[in-house]
C-alpha cells in the first residue's frame, strides 16, 4: 500500500517529526533536550489518558497489558510500559520500530514487544485490556482504517477499554460541514485555436527559458483522511458496547475525536 510505503520513508528521514510535526523535531534540528520534550510529551498524555478513562468511563481502571497501535519511535509505549505489566506497540514501518527498540532499550525497559503491523494485525497475540491509537488512523486510506478500526475493537478483552482517536472533518468548510467541497465540473475543452495558441507559448517558453535546475527532495506524502463517526459506532455498537465517551480534538485546523469505551464484561 501506497501509505506504508510513505511511512518507512518518514521513518528514515523524519521519525520525530512524523510522529509531533513540530520543526523542533526534525532529524537536523533534533537535540538532546527537544528529544526530551518529546518523550515528557508522551509520558503527560499517557497520564491524562487514564486519568480521563477513570474519570469518564472506569473508575477502577489499571491496565495490565496494552496495545498502541501506531507506536512510532515510542513516545507513549514507553510511559506505557512504565505502568503497565506488558505493553505490544505495532507499527508499519521497520524503522519506527527499529528506533523504538533503540529508545526502549537505553531505558532499561523488558516489558515491551515491538511487532510489524498489517491490515489483521497477525502479528499480534491475544487480547488488551487496554487499546490505544492516537492520531494514526488518519493517515489511512479509509476503507483500511475502517478494517483496522474494527480489528482493534475485536483485540479489547472483556472490560477492557479502547481508547481510539480518528479525525472527522477540517475547521472551515462550514457549507459542507467540514468536508472538502467537490471540484467544479470541468471545463468545456478549448477550441483549435486557443490549443494552438497554449502550445505556441509553452515552445517559445521553453525554447528561450535556461534549464532550471531540479527541485529538492520533498517530503514523503502524509495522507489526511475524514472516517463517517455513524460507521465506527456501529462497529462499537456491534461489539457490546452501551457508552462511548468522546473527547474532540483540533490538531492545526483537523478535527478529531478520541473515543474512549468499555467492552462489556
Amino acid at each position: 500500500m501506497s501509505t506504508d510505503r510513505e511511512w518507512e520513508r518518514w521513518a528514515v528521514q523524519d521519525p520525530y517529526y512524523s510522529v509531533l510535526t513540530n520543526p523542533i523535531y526534525r532529524s537536523n534540528a533534533l537535540t538532546t533536550e527537544s528529544r526530551q520534550e518529546f518523550f515528557d510529551s508522551g509520558r503527560t498524555q499517557v497520564t491524562d489518558l487514564l486519568e480521563l478513562c477513570r474519570r469518564r468511563v472506569d473508575a477502577g481502571f489499571s491496565p495490565r497489558r496494552v496495545l498502541d497501535f501506531g507506536c512510532g519511535v515510542g513516545r507513549l509505549v514507553i510511559p506505557f510500559a512504565e505502568l503497565a505489566a506488558e505493553v505490544v506497540g505495532v507499527d508499519v514501518a521497520p524503522s519506527m520500530l527499529a528506533e523504538a527498540r533503540r529508545n526502549c532499550s537505553a531505558r532499561g525497559l523488558s516489558n515491551v514487544e515491538l511487532l510489524p503491523s498489517d491490515d489483521r494485525l497477525s502479528a499480534v497475540d491475544g487480547q488488551f485490556d487496554l487499546v490505544h491509537s492516537f492520531i494514526v488512523l488518519q493517515h489511512l486510506e479509509l476503507s483500511r482504517g475502517r478494517d483496522l478500526f474494527a480489528a482493534l475493537v475485536d483485540r479489547i478483552q472483556p472490560a477492557g477499554l479502547g481508547a481510539l482517536h480518528v479525525t472527522y472533518g477540517w475547521d472551515h468548510y462550514a457549507a459542507t460541514l467540514g468536508q472538502r467541497p467537490p471540484p467544479p465540473p470541468p471545463a468545456s475543452p478549448p477550441g483549435r485555436q486557443a490549443r494552438l495558441r497554449t502550445w505556441l507559448g509553452s515552445w517559445r517558453a521553453d525554447a528561450s527559458e535556461p534549464a532550471k535546475a531540479s527541485a529538492p527532495a520533498s517530503d514523503p506524502e502524509m495522507q489526511m483522511n475524514f472516517y463517517n463517526l455513524s460507521e465506527l459506532m456501529y462497529i462499537v455498537k456491534r461489539a457490546g458496547v452501551e457508552r462511548v465517551h468522546t473527547e474532540l480534538s483540533d490538531h492545526g485546523g483537523v478535527y478529531g475525536a478520541y473515543l474512549l469505551f468499555q467492552k462489556p464484561a
